[in-house]
C-alpha cells in the first residue's frame, strides 16, 4: 500500500448522506484510501451523518447537486425532469473536476452516471463500485443502468450475484470487474452470547429500511403465524422509511396496529447502535422480497453471534455461504419464513455453539481491513495504470486465498 509520499489524488462520489449499507462501504473505502496516504476530496448530495463521520476522518467534503437514478426518475414526471437534471448535473461535476484535479475518480453505486461521463469527458481515470443487482427490473432497464459503465476504466462488485446480473445485461463489462465482498466491522468489545434458553418470548430482530423489497411486511405475517402456532414471539423493526414510501410504512402500522398496541411489535426507527440492538435479540430477519446484492444486515447478525434467517434470493445466500447459524427461507413467502424460525428455535442449543464458529470466521472473511486494503489498491492501481482486468470468477478464486 502507498504511503503518503506516493499520494494520489482521489475524489470520490457517493449519492447518499445517510448510514445505511453502500453508504456504510463508502465510507470504509475513503477511510482506506486516508490510511493509505491519499488526498481524498469526497463529493455528496447533501448534508448528513455520512458527511460529518468522513469529516471526523480527514476527508474533504464538497455539496453537489446530482442527480441519481431511482425508480421515479423513469415515471412520465421524471422523464420530464431527468434530462435538465442530467445537463446541470453533468456541467457541476466537471466544474469540480477542474478545480480539484484529482487523478482518479471513484464512484459509489451506478446511480450517478453524470460522474462516469463528467470524468470521460475531463480526461480523468475512473471506477465505478456497483452496489446494486436488479435482476427482477426489465431488460431494457438493466442495461440502461449498465451500460454507462461502458465509460469506466475498471468495476468494482460486492458480489457474484452483482458480477452476474451486470454482465447479463452487458456482456462487454465482463473483463472489468472484479468482486470485492463487503467489509463489516464487528461490534468493539466482548460479544454478548445468545441466551442459554428461550425463557420468555423468542426475540425477533428486523434491521432495514422500511421499504416493500426488505419484507419487513413478511416479518410481521411471519410473526402472526409463529403465534397462531403457540410460539410466543416478539419483533422489533429497526429502521427508517425510504424517500417516497411513507405510505408503506403507514400501511404497515395499520395492518399491525393490534399487535403495536400489544407491545409485540416495535417499530424504533433508525439508529447508529445496530449491535446493542442484535445483542437484545435472539434471532436476526432479513426477509427481503426482491434480489439484494449483497447480505450486509445478515453479516452484521453473524458478527453478533445470533443465527440469523435470509431470503434465499440474490447475493443473501452467497453472503451467508459456510454460515451454519443461517437459515434460508423462500422470498416473500411468511409461511416458509416462520418455518425457519421455528428450525432455528427447535436446534437453539446446536445453533448457539454455530453461531460462535460463524462469528470467528466472519471475522477472517469480512474483514473491513481487506475490504479497505483491495479496493484502494484498484484504485490506486487504475492511476498507475497496472491493473489487468479479471473475471468474476478469477477474482472469486482469489478472495477465498484470503479468507
Amino acid at each position: 500500500m502507498r504511503t503518503a509520499q506516493h499520494s494520489h489524488r482521489i475524489m470520490a462520489v457517493h449519492p447518499g448522506a445517510e448510514r445505511y449499507g453502500s453508504d456504510r462501504m463508502f465510507a470504509e473505502a475513503v477511510t482506506g484510501f486516508l490510511l493509505a496516504g491519499h488526498d481524498v476530496q469526497v463529493v455528496l448530495p447533501g448534508e448528513g451523518p455520512l458527511g460529518t463521520q468522513l469529516r471526523a476522518t480527514g476527508a474533504s467534503v464538497d455539496i453537489a447537486d446530482m442527480p441519481v437514478l431511482r425508480k421515479s426518475a423513469l415515471s412520465p414526471r421524471g422523464l420530464i425532469t431527468l434530462p435538465w437534471q442530467m445537463t446541470t448535473g453533468l456541467v457541476q461535476a466537471i466544474s469540480l473536476l477542474r478545480s480539484h484535479r484529482p487523478d482518479v475518480v471513484y464512484v459509489s453505486t451506478l446511480t450517478i452516471p453524470t460522474w462516469l461521463l463528467a470524468a470521460r469527458l475531463s480526461g480523468v481515470r475512473v471506477v465505478c463500485h456497483v452496489h446494486e443487482a436488479e435482476q427482477a427490473a426489465s431488460r431494457v432497464v438493466r442495461t440502461g443502468l449498465a451500460a454507462p459503465l461502458l465509460l469506466t476504466d475498471k468495476v468494482i462488485l460486492n458480489s457474484a450475484f452483482s458480477a452476474n446480473v451486470l454482465n447479463e445485461a452487458v456482456p462487454a463489462l465482463e473483463r472489468r470487474g472484479t468482486v470485492v465482498p463487503n467489509g463489516v466491522g464487528a461490534p468493539t468489545g466482548a460479544t454478548i452470547a445468545p441466551r442459554e434458553k428461550l425463557e420468555g418470548p423468542v426475540k425477533l430482530l428486523f434491521v432495514g429500511r422500511i421499504s416493500p423489497r426488505k419484507g419487513p411486511d413478511v416479518a410481521i405475517d411471519a410473526l402472526r403465524r409463529l403465534r397462531d402456532t403457540g410460539t410466543d414471539a416478539h419483533l422489533r423493526i429497526v429502521g427508517s422509511v425510504f424517500d417516497g414510501y411513507e405510505w408503506f410504512e403507514e400501511q404497515l402500522r395499520s395492518d399491525a396496529a393490534d399487535l403495536i398496541d400489544a407491545g409485540i411489535v416495535t417499530l424504533q426507527g433508525f439508529t447508529d447502535d445496530v449491535w446493542s440492538e442484535l445483542a437484545a435479540c435472539d434471532i436476526a430477519l432479513v426477509p427481503s422480497v426482491m434480489a439484494e446484492p449483497f447480505g450486509n444486515t445478515a453479516v452484521e447478525a453473524v458478527l453478533a453471534q445470533r443465527p440469523v434467517v435470509v431470503s434465499n434470493i440474490g447475493g443473501l445466500p452467497e453472503a451467508v455461504s459456510g454460515i451454519d447459524s443461517a437459515d434460508l427461507a423462500r422470498a416473500g413467502d411468511a409461511l416458509a419464513l416462520a418455518e425457519a424460525v421455528r428450525r432455528v428455535i427447535d436446534a437453539w442449543p446446536q445453533m448457539i455453539d454455530r453461531a460462535a464458529a460463524a462469528r470467528d470466521r466472519a471475522l477472517i472473511r469480512f474483514a473491513p481491513e481487506s475490504y479497505r486494503a483491495s479496493v484502494t489498491q484498484l484504485v490506486c492501481d487504475l492511476d498507475r495504470g497496472t491493473t489487468t482486468p479479471s473475471t468474476a470468477t478469477d477474482v472469486d478464486t482469489q478472495t477465498e486465498g484470503t479468507r
